[in-house]
């Protein structure tokens, strides 16, 4: 005997209300569903892009992408290589893309390493100045050498 599932009907959401339940910007919601990262149901009489629940999880699982470091570009990539084929590595590019935004990430904490060292120099180099509230310039135009 067959049986059916209960076809279980859900209210559509506008991008609003969509923004409202899962705290990102209308403007980019908007791009994501621009970009085919979220489906719409269509457009309400009003014009309204609607959307129903699946939008949230789309939402939630591109947040937690980006809370990874992929770029929106990155994720579009990842979407599109799982629906060109489903059947497909999608796995192994989420690796690939995971190991970019792991570099990426690397490449800006060394940056901001350089910038703490550079600190920790011109602290070292101008601790008396400092302490002391005077710190004057070499050649500065209001006159540092002069009050020496």
């Amino acid at each position: 005997m067959e049986t059916s599932r209960p076809v279980v009907r859900t209210r559509a959401m506008t991008v609003g209300e969509l923004s409202r339940r899962t705290g990102v910007p209308v403007k980019a919601l908007r791009e994501y569903t621009d970009l085919g990262l979220i489906y719409t149901l269509g457009r309400s009489p009003s014009n309204y892009r609607l959307y129903d629940t699946d939008a949230l999880w789309c939402v939630r699982f591109i947040g937690e992408l980006r809370g990874l470091g992929l770029t929106v570009a990155e994720i579009r990539q990842l979407t599109t290589a799982y629906l060109d084929g489903p059947d497909g590595p999608v796995g192994s590019h989420l690796a690939e893309l995971l190991h970019r935004s792991r570099e990426r990430l690397r490449q800006r904490i060394a940056a901001q390493q350089q910038i703490l060292d550079r600190i920790e120099k011109f602290e070292t180099v101008h601790q008396a100045e400092l302490a002391e509230g005077d710190l004057c310039w070499a050649g500065d135009p209001r006159g540092c050498d002069l009050r020496a």
